[in-house]
């Protein structure tokens, strides 16, 4: 028998590999396809509410943007006159398993390592309603619902979350995920497979400015390929607001970040896109230190860190999520973060037209 060498080697490993794992990936997808038929037909019980549910979620682990995507939605129905409540599980936060409510304006006294860094961040958006943490949301939901009367709930990372009726389901896709990781774990990186977009409302890509047309082309055709019905689809990007210190002061724009150096710190799921997000904007990367997604800091991380950005005279740069984690260890002037909100490429106007039919608003708002 020949001894295959080099590539070919590789790629034998890779298709035993595979094929070694795809009996898992197709009883993984079929226990996900089996629960979701579950609850279409009524055999495991579904909570329904007396306000519009807005669910976002994906089919893969990770970050695809759902936070930026929940404060977008949050702030628009907010200018339309509505109360939103968000819904989250509060991921590696002390409250996970309990309840806890975060109701807007509530700055003070919070702790992320309480409620988890994602939910501080959306509570510091709403200048109306709430956010409710813990996994259990639909009991969590009636406990705190009279108080907070809302009049739309946002589902945070909710497509698998089906014991909650939802009005309107959107699904997002990160366009910069590599497509031959489009297959049910441990095959790939999904949580179930294409089969659940049937309940998919409208398709979101973010992330689009970041990969060429062509792998967009490929990713949207493989979605197509996959459903037998028409969602809404849209197409967004992040949108620099600009950089700011540890007191949320503003410092300056992306366009002054050029040649500055920098030490990038990410503990989020998508690290690559953050940092090819700095290079984009033409900062000098001195080194790259990546924590796991909502990992905690510490304050010997932190002053890890600073011995660093002194010795190499930098600066440390991290995203909005992790600073509400960083500044509760360290109000040092080095420390800056980016913020961004999503943008629309196309679609927008189409979602909301759609949203506003959901929520029985004025379809031109």
């Amino acid at each position: 028998m020949i001894e295959p060498i080099g590539r070919d080697r590789v790629q034998l490993k890779s298709v035993v590999r595979n094929t070694s794992l795809m009996p898992l990936s197709f009883a993984w997808e079929w226990v996900y396809r089996i629960r979701r038929s579950f609850y279409e037909y009524g055999i495991f019980h579904k909570t329904v509410f007396k306000v519009p549910v807005i669910s976002v979620g994906n089919l893969s682990f990770g970050g695809t943007g759902k936070t930026p995507t929940i404060i977008w939605l949050a702030e628009w129905l907010i200018s339309q006159g509505l109360t939103p409540v968000v819904l989250t599980r509060g991921y590696k936060g002390q409250l996970e398993d309990s309840s806890g409510l975060l109701k807007s304006g509530q700055k003070f006294r919070l702790n992320p390592f309480d409620y988890g860094d994602e939910p501080l961040m959306i509570s510091n958006k709403m200048s109306k309603g709430a956010v409710i943490v813990g996994k259990e949301r639909a009991k969590n939901l009636l406990k705190y619902f009279w108080e907070v009367q809302p009049d739309v709930v946002l589902l945070d990372d909710g497509f698998q979350h089906l014991q909650i009726y939802r009005s309107f389901n959107i699904v997002l896709f990160d366009a910069t995920m590599a497509l031959d990781l489009y297959k049910v774990a441990p095959l790939g990186y999904l949580r179930e497979g294409f089969s659940a977009l049937k309940d998919a409302d409208a398709i979101v890509i973010s992330r689009t400015d970041l990969v060429t047309q062509e792998k967009l082309q490929k990713l949207q055709a493989m979605i197509a390929e996959n459903i037998h019905h028409k969602p809404l689809f849209a197409y967004t990007r992040y949108h620099s607001v600009g950089v700011f210190d540890v007191h949320d002061k503003y410092i300056f724009s992306m366009h002054e970040l050029k040649g500055l150096k920098v030490i990038a710190v990410t503990a989020i799921a998508s690290p690559d896109s953050f940092y090819h997000y700095l290079e984009g904007a033409g900062v000098v990367l001195g080194e790259k230190v990546s924590f796991s997604d909502h990992y905690f800091f510490t304050p010997e991380d932190v002053n890890d860190l600073l011995i660093k950005a002194s010795q190499q005279s930098a600066v440390i740069m991290c995203s909005e999520k992790d600073m509400v984690k960083m500044k509760r260890v360290s109000l040092d002037s080095r420390i800056l973060f980016i913020k961004v909100k999503v943008e629309f490429i196309s679609g927008e106007k189409e979602l909301r037209s759609t949203l506003s039919k959901v929520l029985h608003l004025d379809s031109h708002s």
